[in-house]
């Protein structure tokens, strides 16, 4: 008697049907192909479990939706599947705390 395979759990997870991010189940692999909404999307950098991953295209100002609600603002223009940190989206209710290339102050720190 043969059995067939669990099919493999999707390697990015949907929270809400209106979020335009999805979370990395996995680490990925800079250059994989993956599926997003029926798309071929080739990721342009490693992304880490758990990270957050676009789902589509998104301009600088756009409104990033986690769990269907507001988590922040893009500061940088994202392509499909880049990963979604401190880089390229600024907190819309905590300060995000990212060193400056200086290694002294913060980025959007007056300090």
């Amino acid at each position: 008697m043969t059995s067939n395979p669990a099919p493999a759990a999707p390697r990015l997870l949907l929270m809400s049907p209106d979020d335009n991010c999805l979370i990395a189940r996995t680490p990925l692999e800079a250059g994989e192909a993956l599926q997003i909404d029926g798309a071929s999307v080739v990721l342009p950098e490693s992304i880490p479990l758990g990270y957050k991953v676009a789902r589509r295209a998104l301009k600088t100002g756009d409104k990033v939706l986690r769990y269907g609600a507001i988590i922040g603002t893009v500061t940088a223009d994202v392509a499909p599947g880049a990963m979604l940190h401190t880089h390229n989206l600024a907190s819309d209710y905590i300060p995000t705390y990212t060193l400056a290339s200086d290694a002294h102050s913060f980025i959007g720190s007056i300090h």
